[in-house]
């Protein structure tokens, strides 16, 4: 037989690993069927045996081709629910957002996301150069910048603060695969100290189809380039907060990779601060991602990140002309005012920003609506992916080292956050994992049949039973105000998943296990 490839996945870079899979069903009573032969482009690469049914190990690679040792993780003693699988199940559903070359970091798990090839591999190709990568924002096409740079820095903040839950979950490496597969498109976008991409398509054409990404044939996908003439303070800034939080991260394992990603982001905080303006003034982001609280709130917080990252006075000078004393209500990709409090609390112990701190964890844990079984209550579009962020940004305030700081109530609010979205209630609100999962995400490519054969269409979005693959790790929006759930694919104010929504999630399952590991987890 001759095993051939989809279009959308014929393009293997140089340096990938090629990889290969079958199946076949036979009767136990009868002669196995054996691979006699495999050629590759004329050479024999197997011959001669039988082949059974085996496992495969997962392993990591620094560069294209060389393959690490997989990392150990440790029981999770005492926990509740199982951190370990939850981190590595998260990482997972990264992956199934990639765009570009799947696999140019050589650890693609095609396993367990085998519905995915390459893809948008033309992105940019309209102002001639290559903007290939990054994250599809949601269950779309589109590749929305700003929450994808906000759930950048906040997956860099979970890996910096809680990189020992990390290393005990075994998803150190994976989860620096992941922020690095940000941070190197984010780069990509940079193509001048004062030019900055900063969106790749249009949600308004985009939504009018439902198909595989990967067969998104007619669907136009311009590129938007902002410049001194069209500033983005917020977004640059938010890029470079992100890329400051890389560049802490590499720095012992890849100290040239952190001083190019340092670079960018001194040169980003440089074009937002200067030249002002929202981005979503000149990008098509309405109404899906407008910049609703201004550039204010990331010039602050980006500048904290830089002097976090640098140990710079004149980013705490920055801080300083940027600090407004705002009150956060949120933390989300539009509203930095939590989080750069906690973030500053936890750099400087100023009272001012300590203050802030406990005041926004206080009124969480205390004051704040909740459901009637105790989910924090803040926006109705995607109520769990507000509820994670704020626990784990509560638990990054429980590192706060002031008496005001009261450690025990902040933890136990995060835990029980977190512990109400994995099955307190009931049920599991991430797909593939605990009792009674999401079965129907508002996700076009794993709602699509597996057989790349057929069709994907909007009969597809229509039909009512569960997405035909599994979109493992991925926490859908949420119940409503009462607690009340509807695995409805076409709800998507529920059911939708997105980049933005695991970051917080994911930084917080790091926290708790770090907590375990510690011998601290309620």
């Amino acid at each position: 037989a001759t095993i051939s490839n989809m279009d959308f996945n014929g393009d293997v870079q140089a340096g990938s690993n090629l990889e290969l899979s079958w199946q076949a069903q036979y009767n136990e009573a009868g002669t196995k069927p054996a691979i006699i032969y495999v050629e590759f482009e004329g050479d024999v690469c197997f011959s001669d045996g039988y082949t059974t049914r085996g496992t495969t190990t997962r392993g990591t690679t620094q560069t294209p081709g060389t393959t690490q040792t997989p990392e150990p993780d440790m029981p999770c003693d005492g926990c509740k629910y199982d951190y370990n699988e939850l981190i590595r199940m998260s990482n997972l559903f990264y992956q199934a957002q990639r765009s570009g070359y799947l696999d140019i970091y050589g650890d693609f798990n095609h396993q367990e996301v085998p519905y995915r090839g390459d893809s948008s591999l033309n992105d940019g190709s309209d102002n001639g150069v290559d903007l290939t990568g990054g994250y599809h924002d949601a269950g779309d096409y589109v590749k929305f910048h700003f929450p994808m740079a906000a759930a950048a820095t906040l997956l860099g903040w979970g890996a910096i603060d809680f990189k020992d839950g990390y290393i005990a979950a075994g998803q150190r490496l994976q989860t620096e695969y992941t922020i690095r597969w940000f941070t190197d498109y984010f780069m990509k976008c940079h193509v001048s100290p004062n030019e900055l991409y900063s969106q790749v398509g249009d949600g308004d054409i985009d939504h009018a189809y439902w198909t595989r990404i990967e067969e998104m044939d007619g669907v136009e996908r311009p590129a938007f380039l902002l410049d001194a003439d069209h500033p983005a303070s917020d977004l640059a800034s938010e890029k470079a907060a992100a890329l400051a939080a890389a560049s802490m991260i590499f720095k012992e394992s890849d100290p040239e990779y952190s001083a190019e990603c340092l670079r960018h982001a001194e040169e980003l905080f440089s074009f937002a601060d200067t030249y002002r303006g929202k981005y979503s003034d000149w990008v098509p982001a309405n109404p899906f991602y407008t910049s609703w609280s201004g550039y204010m709130d990331e010039l602050l917080w980006c500048a904290g990140w830089l002097y976090r990252a640098t140990g710079k006075e004149e980013y705490l000078a920055k801080v300083d002309e940027f600090w407004t004393g705002l009150d956060g209500g949120e933390v989300s990709w539009d509203d930095k005012n939590a989080v750069a409090s906690i973030l500053l609390a936890l750099v400087t112990g100023e009272e001012r920003y300590v203050s802030k701190a406990a005041a926004f964890c206080d009124m969480m844990a205390d004051t704040q609506q909740k459901t009637p079984q105790g989910m924090v209550w803040i926006q109705p579009w995607g109520p769990l992916r507000h509820a994670a962020n704020v626990a784990f940004a509560c638990l990054a305030a429980s590192n706060i080292d002031d008496p005001r700081i009261n450690k025990e109530k902040y933890i136990q609010f995060s835990v029980d956050q977190m512990h109400y979205a994995l099955g307190d209630t009931g049920r599991s609100y991430v797909v593939g994992f605990g009792n009674n999962p999401p079965q129907r995400p508002h996700h076009r490519p794993s709602s699509c049949p597996v057989d790349p054969n057929e069709e994907c269409n909007w009969d597809d979005f229509s039909q009512p039973g569960p997405n035909p693959s599994t979109l493992w790790g991925a926490l859908v929006g949420g119940p409503d105000q009462s607690d009340v759930y509807i695995d409805d694919r076409g709800d998507y104010s529920h059911t939708e998943v997105a980049c933005d929504y695991n970051a917080g999630f994911q930084s917080a399952l790091a926290g708790l296990r770090q907590l375990a590991f510690e011998g601290r987890l309620p």
